[in-house]
């Protein structure tokens, strides 16, 4: 199978519900190899890595995206998504991503793990009640969803109230992110898009009413103080993705990690008896099964990656899933491994374009894991999951889970409070 008939088999519906078998066609010729004119596909770990740090490769930006789409203006969803953090270059990139940045430092992330963990406990209540007359529970619905919108809305100054309304949303939307979509789900895509900014248009009126001590009074005040610095169309969009992005990857993290732990009881078990070891296993989870699959950019000048001359302009396809299985880098890559010596997936992207949320998404996976496993001893599978048919952000729609026992107790195990490694 040559690179081309690889790449239309992985966006093929079998090829997005499981790409690891074709992005292994894809590495047998090689960590960089042309799959049409201009068009490029990375594989390697090295080779990703330098594609994400190297400024000479930028994300497709509005002016890119004239010439590809013109009509993306009129597109709620594109625009979205093209107004934010994700899809500038700097120093609009930079501009936009320092006004945000302090929500999400060390030391405020690390304060929110008692947060976390109380909300995660709530949860877990919540599931052994559904699932006490031995009724499967879905673990998606009714935990790695809202575990994260919880955590996210918290800090954007979100009502609770309104936390159910943005799974679908934000679902419909990211349906933009995808390397291909109909013009169907392109609409899809826009009416979930509208009502989101819909949404936070009126957020916005009310926190300038009202102040609050939230991310988007933050924003907001940003912009109305010094439009130069955000702009009405930025300030819209970022809020949107913000939300998006602070849920989506951490919903999937929890819901393709579980099934791992699940399909490896013995590991399962030391994680229970360990809950220190949670940073270890979480990264080596977001390796295993990574929540965001690829990325794209493209190259401002001629760049020569893995002896591959990559002519100015030519698109980069950044398979992020393929890099965190990448034998130069991770023996024997397919086996689940929480001991591996430091894993450093690319799951969170890196250089300037490094997931802002990154240390949040982490948090709440080192405290819910070993939380679910300890107060859920005999969490198994009810049913088949059903993986969601996008490539990108890679998850479940529905996680089957029966809850035979659980250990009522509540409070973060001994050893993942702040202190642990």
């Amino acid at each position: 199978m040559d690179a081309s008939e690889a790449l239309a088999l992985l966006m093929s519906r079998p090829g997005r519900l499981d790409p690891y078998p074709t992005y292994e066609r894809l590495r047998a010729h090689g960590p960089v190899v042309q799959a049409a004119p201009g068009f490029f596909v990375v594989t390697g770990y090295a080779e990703a890595d330098a594609v994400l740090r190297d400024p000479r490769f930028v994300v497709l930006d509005g002016a890119m995206r004239d010439d590809l789409f013109p009509q993306w203006r009129t597109s709620p969803a594109l625009m979205s998504i093209s107004r934010s953090m994700l899809r500038t270059n700097p120093p609009d990139h930079s501009r936009m991503r320092r006004l945000a940045a302090g929500a999400f430092t060390p030391r405020r992330v690390a304060a929110m793990r008692d947060v976390v963990a109380d909300q995660a406990d709530e949860l877990i209540d919540g599931m052994v009640a559904a699932g006490r007359d031995g009724a499967p529970v879905d673990f998606m619905a009714g935990f790695a969803y809202p575990l994260p919108v919880a955590v996210i809305c918290a800090l954007l100054g979100v009502p609770a109230a309104d936390w159910p309304r943005f799974r679908r949303w934000a679902g419909d939307l990211t349906g933009v992110l995808e390397p291909e979509f109909t013009p169907d789900e392109l609409a899809v895509a826009d009416a979930g898009a509208s009502e989101l900014r819909d949404y936070f248009t009126g957020l916005i009126a009310q926190r300038r009413r009202a102040p609050g001590d939230d991310l988007t009074t933050a924003l907001v005040q940003a912009h109305d103080a010094d439009g130069d610095r955000l702009s009405g169309d930025e300030l819209l969009a970022n809020l949107v993705v913000l939300l998006v992005a602070g849920f989506e990857t951490t919903t999937n993290l929890l819901g393709n990690g579980l099934v791992v732990l699940l399909e490896h009881p013995r590991e399962a078990a030391a994680l229970r008896a360990r809950p220190d070891l949670a940073p270890g296993y979480v990264e080596e989870l977001l390796r295993h099964d990574s929540p965001v699959q690829l990325t794209t950019r493209a190259a401002r000048e001629p760049v020569t990656l893995d002896g591959v001359e990559l002519p100015a302009g030519a698109w980069t396809l950044v398979l992020l899933g393929a890099a965190n299985r990448d034998p130069r880098r991770f023996p024997e890559p397919t086996r689940f491994d929480p001991w591996r010596a430091e894993p450093h997936p690319l799951s969170f992207g890196a250089g300037p374009h490094y997931c802002l949320g990154a240390g949040l998404a982490r948090l709440e996976a080192q405290v819910a894991f070993p939380l679910l496993l300890r107060r859920l001893p005999d969490l198994a599978l009810a049913g088949t999951p059903q993986r969601r048919t996008r490539l990108t952000l890679r998850g479940y729609d529905t996680l089957p889970v029966a809850v035979s026992a659980a250990v009522t107790d509540r409070g973060t195990p001994a050893g993942t409070g702040p202190g642990t490694p």
